[in-house]
């Protein structure tokens, strides 16, 4: 049995790794970078980036960012030696530019949540990908009078707030 010393040795062997990786990633795209932290989260590790070169590493509306999170999430699963079913869970973020849509997107949930309880009837998302999907069903998960569901296919996915009918709240009481 692993012991809890020898378990936070080994993720900060890890992290260190990362970071070596990520590095030598962003030098051979000549990307100039100040800072590579890694910031430990409730979900999963952020790995954030601090560069003037932003707007290269985002792309519009956040494109490039997603898709050089896969590419360094591959890279560094082979260089470590990580089998593809032990997905590596962290979060590549350029200057909080991921925190911020997070934070965004928690906020949108909760109004549309709100919105449900209101009406007490289903309210459906704009789609999102699979990444915010699981942020928005971690939030909901034990909230007695909704549930999440995705819904729809590929790109198209979306979130559904579904108000569940309490039948013990206090007016059905009196």
């Amino acid at each position: 049995m692993i012991n809890e010393n020898e378990n936070n040795l080994q993720i900060n062997t890890k992290y260190e790794e990362i970071k070596t990786l990520l590095k030598i990633f962003l030098n051979k795209l000549t990307v100039e970078f100040d800072n590579i932290e890694i910031i430990e989260e409730d979900i999963h590790p952020i790995v954030l980036i601090t560069t003037n070169d932003s707007g290269i590493l985002i792309g519009n509306n956040g494109e490039s960012l997603r898709a050089l999170n896969y590419i360094i999430k591959r890279i560094i699963e082979k260089k470590c030696g990580i089998d593809s079913k032990d997905k590596l869970q962290f979060l590549l973020d350029i200057n909080g530019y991921n925190s911020k849509r997070i934070l965004t997107l928690k906020n949108q949930a909760n109004i549309l949540a709100h919105r449900a309880k209101t009406f007490k009837s289903d309210v459906e998302m704009d789609p999102i990908n699979a990444y915010e999907r699981m942020i928005v069903h971690s939030i909901f998960k034990d909230d007695p009078e909704i549930n999440t569901e995705s819904k729809g296919n590929g790109q198209n996915r979306k979130i559904v707030f579904k108000y569940i009918n309490n039948k013990s709240t206090t007016i059905d009481k009196l």
